[in-house]
C-alpha cells in the first residue's frame, strides 16, 4: 500500500476552497505545550466529565446544565470529587438541574482518581498531555481510555480536541477518506487499525509540518458531500 503524499492532499483542498487563505480559515489550531501545561487539573476533569455527558446527547443541552454540574461536583476539584460516596452520587439522581444518568455520574469520581494518579506520576494532567508526542497520539488515547471511566470510542480524542491537544479524530469523513486510500477498511477501533492510520498521519506530518488536527480536517475535506 502506498499512501498518497501530502502534495495530493494540499492540492485537493486548495482546489476545493479556491485559495490558501480560505483553506487556512477552515483549519483548527492546537494549543501550545505551554498553554496545555497551564490548564489546571480541575479544568481537565471538568472537560473529561463534559465529554462523557455529551456522548449521545445534544451538546447544547449538556452545556446549558454545566454550571449546575460545576456546583454539585465542587468545581471538579479532583481531591474533593474522588471522595464522593456511592450514596452521594445516588442522591444526585434527585437533582433536576443536572443530567441524571447514574453510570455517567459514577464515572466522575473514577476519572478524578485518574487525574490524581496522573498528577502523582507526571506532575499534572497538563504535563502528561503537553509532553505526549504527536506521532503516537493513539497511545495516549489508549492509555486514558484504559485507565479512565466511560472513555471508550471517540471520547478520548474528542476530549483532547476540546482541551486543545493536537490529535486527529476518526470522524465519519476521516474514516471514509482513510478507507478510500486503503489505509484501513473499517473504523479504527483496533490497535492495528489505529496504528495504520497513525502511520499515515505521521507521513503527512513529516511531509508538511502541519499539526494532526489540520491534517485530519484536510482529509475530511476530501470527502464529497
Amino acid at each position: 500500500m502506498t499512501v498518497q503524499d501530502y502534495r495530493w492532499l494540499e492540492s485537493y483542498c486548495l482546489n476545493r476552497f479556491g485559495s490558501r487563505a480560505e483553506l487556512e480559515a477552515h483549519l483548527p489550531v492546537p494549543k501550545s505545550p505551554a498553554a496545555l501545561r497551564q490548564i489546571s487539573d480541575d479544568r481537565y476533569l471538568s472537560t473529561l466529565a463534559l465529554r462523557v455527558f455529551r456522548a449521545g446527547l445534544k451538546h447544547s443541552l449538556v452545556d446549558a446544565k454545566w454550571p449546575a454540574f460545576e456546583e454539585v461536583f465542587f468545581g471538579f476539584d479532583p481531591e474533593k470529587v474522588v471522595l464522593m460516596s456511592a450514596e452521594h452520587l445516588e442522591r444526585l439522581m434527585g437533582d433536576k438541574r443536572i443530567i441524571r444518568h447514574l453510570g455517567k455520574l459514577r464515572s466522575v469520581p473514577r476519572n478524578a482518581q485518574l487525574v490524581l494518579d496522573v498528577r502523582a506520576e507526571y506532575g499534572s494532567m497538563g504535563q502528561l498531555i503537553a509532553d505526549w508526542p504527536a506521532d503516537d497520539i493513539v497511545g495516549l488515547w489508549r492509555m486514558l481510555a484504559k485507565r479512565g471511566s466511560q472513555l471508550g470510542g471517540q471520547s478520548v480524542p474528542r476530549f483532547l480536541r476540546m482541551v486543545g491537544k493536537d490529535t486527529w479524530v476518526a470522524t465519519e469523513d476521516v474514516v471514509a477518506a482513510l478507507k478510500a486510500q486503503g489505509i484501513i477498511d473499517k473504523a479504527p477501533t483496533s490497535q492495528r487499525d489505529q496504528n495504520a492510520a497513525q502511520a499515515a498521519f505521521n507521513q503527512w506530518l513529516e511531509e508538511s509540518g502541519r499539526p494532526l488536527c489540520q491534517l485530519s480536517a484536510m482529509l475530511a475535506f476530501t470527502v464529497n458531500h
